[in-house]
């Protein structure tokens, strides 16, 4: 659509919402900055009104979709330096106290977030799996790569690509005996949607990891390991969230590895032994 105020445009269709969408029109215009983080559920459950009420807000106001809509109200609202990154910004504050001070508080979040139970056992299914699948597209993508370098060495069956056609066709080979880990920041991701669903019909289990617990991909999983991020913004790069995800991750493989006792411990010195004779 063409570029116009997104503030203008609820303004100016104010006669043309329902009651329900009238609701979200002055959520909006009160809190516009506030309405930019939350996903749609999130928004959705905050205003009180339902998922297809929003969407037909969106759709009315001429956006594609609520992503699209969200983006266009950010620009309008949001600081520039808050849409390329998650927390508010001092400008006398140097590049490295602003990175270190949002993995901080992004790693402080995860850690209350992060369920205890859940994350034991997804460490006990992929102990168990024929396979363990890493998946995971975009800034995910090198997460999942970070996830399959650490699972590896634990001597775990895994498997991973970096392509999305090769990822379809990887999760359509999966059973019930395998284990798929599925990463997405925000879990509305429509690739990552589409793995999770021939994941679902080959009746694999599903571990996702994601920063949107209400999400769709959330929705759809088995076992759900939520990471916090300060202000989690589709507007930002993620970066604080990428970094939750790396510490979860991380959790997971001590886990797995406080599983397999000894046998984990020569799976590793196999490994370093195997680096070991590339080193000068």
């Amino acid at each position: 659509m063409a570029e116009q105020s997104c503030m203008y445009l609820i303004h100016s269709y104010s006669d043309a919402f329902s009651a329900k969408e009238q609701r979200v029109a002055t959520y909006i215009s009160l809190h516009p900055a506030e309405a930019v983080h939350p996903s749609i559920d999130e928004l959705a459950s905050l205003i009180g009104v339902s998922v297809s009420t929003l969407l037909r807000f969106v759709k009315k106001l001429g956006y594609g979709s609520y992503q699209e809509f969200r983006i266009a109200l950010a620009t309008e609202t949001l600081k520039p330096e808050s849409r390329y990154y998650e927390i508010e910004v001092d400008e006398s504050e140097d590049p490295v106290g602003i990175s270190c001070r949002a993995a901080r508080a992004a790693l402080d979040m995860t850690e209350k977030l992060v369920d205890r139970e859940c994350l034991k056992k997804v460490s006990d299914a992929a102990c168990k799996a024929a396979c363990v699948c890493i998946f995971g597209l975009g800034g995910s993508g090198l997460v999942a790569r970070d996830a399959l370098h650490k699972l590896i060495r634990s001597g775990l069956r895994c498997q991973s690509a970096e392509d999305f056609h090769l990822q379809l066709m990887m999760a359509s080979q999966t059973g019930r005996q395998d284990l798929a880990i599925l990463i997405s920041h925000t879990g509305a991701n429509k690739d990552s949607l589409a793995i999770a669903e021939v994941l679902r019909r080959n009746a694999c289990p599903l571990a996702v990891i994601t920063t949107y617990p209400r999400s769709p991909l959330a929705r759809m999983a088995d076992y759900l390991l939520v990471a916090g991020a300060p202000g989690s913004s589709v507007i930002s790069e993620a970066f604080s969230a990428r970094i939750a995800h790396l510490a979860i991750i991380d959790s997971l493989y001590i886990e797995v590895m406080g599983r397999l006792k000894n046998e984990g411990i020569r799976n590793v010195e196999k490994m370093r032994t195997a680096i070991a004779g590339r080193r000068i």
